[in-house]
């Protein structure tokens, strides 16, 4: 379990990730988390505040990629929890967290947890995105994108990285994709995101504008890995 800055955060971060232990990168977490959460409950009465200024600095200043967010607040709901540096499992990546799971009942008790937003930065490791089961392949701010998870989160390939958006509703997923931004660089919350440098693991239908963006990425990645399946292929037969 991650080191997290104080109990209040721990808290919110925990309960996220165990509301979203379906995303197949959060179940490890969710798994060793558990325990824990179940003795400590993961919702309550007591709505808990917005990021500490030393919390929002951390993540201000994390430094190995990217990480990314809707801003200080997210259609009302602020900016609650991040996991900065202490916070951070390479393969599950960096998060922030905005509003709480505050509820009547926690998930343990017959209630549910799901926050109002979840943006979770990872650097992408090559795979098929079929485990992933329904899905929908999509153009998001210019770069290529996947919809699962019955349109609760959306997975964004920019750069070297994946970009999971994890919301209550598919409305508010993708309102929130058009606002990210990088927490902890120059960037804007408008435009084009980076093309991403490799070729994402789509898998199902993909459009005609979707197909030119892939075959637009640099380098030619994406023709590049198919002539290379192509030749393994034949070394197969």
């Amino acid at each position: 379990m991650p080191y997290v800055a104080d109990y209040r955060t721990w808290w919110r971060a925990l309960c996220a990730r165990v509301a979203r232990s379906r995303a197949p990168r959060i179940g490890m977490f969710a798994a060793l988390a558990g325990a824990a959460a179940l003795a400590a409950g993961c919702g309550g009465t007591e709505h808990p505040g917005p990021i500490s200024p030393r919390e929002l600095a951390e993540a201000q200043t994390f430094p190995y990629y990217r990480v990314y967010w809707a801003g200080p607040d997210f259609e009302g709901n602020p900016l609650s929890a991040a996991d900065g540096l202490r916070g951070y499992l390479e393969r599950i990546g960096d998060s922030v967290y905005y509003g709480d799971c505050v509820k009547s009942k926690g998930i343990f008790g017959g209630g549910s947890c799901v926050l109002p937003l979840q943006v979770t930065t990872v650097i992408y490791r090559l795979h098929s995105n079929a485990p992933l089961g329904p899905q929908r392949n999509t153009v998001v701010r210019g770069v290529p994108a996947t919809i699962y998870d019955h349109g609760h989160t959306i997975e964004i390939y920019t750069g070297r990285l994946a970009i999971d958006v994890f919301s209550d509703s598919l409305a508010h997923a993708l309102r929130a994709a058009q606002h990210l931004e990088p927490i902890n660089a120059p960037g804007s919350a408008s435009g084009a995101l980076p093309p991403p440098v490799f070729c994402p693991g789509l898998s199902g239908p993909v459009s005609g504008h979707l197909a030119r963006v892939m075959a637009s990425l640099p380098r030619r990645i994406c023709q590049r890995d198919a002539a290379q399946e192509a030749f393994a292929a034949t070394l197969d037969t």
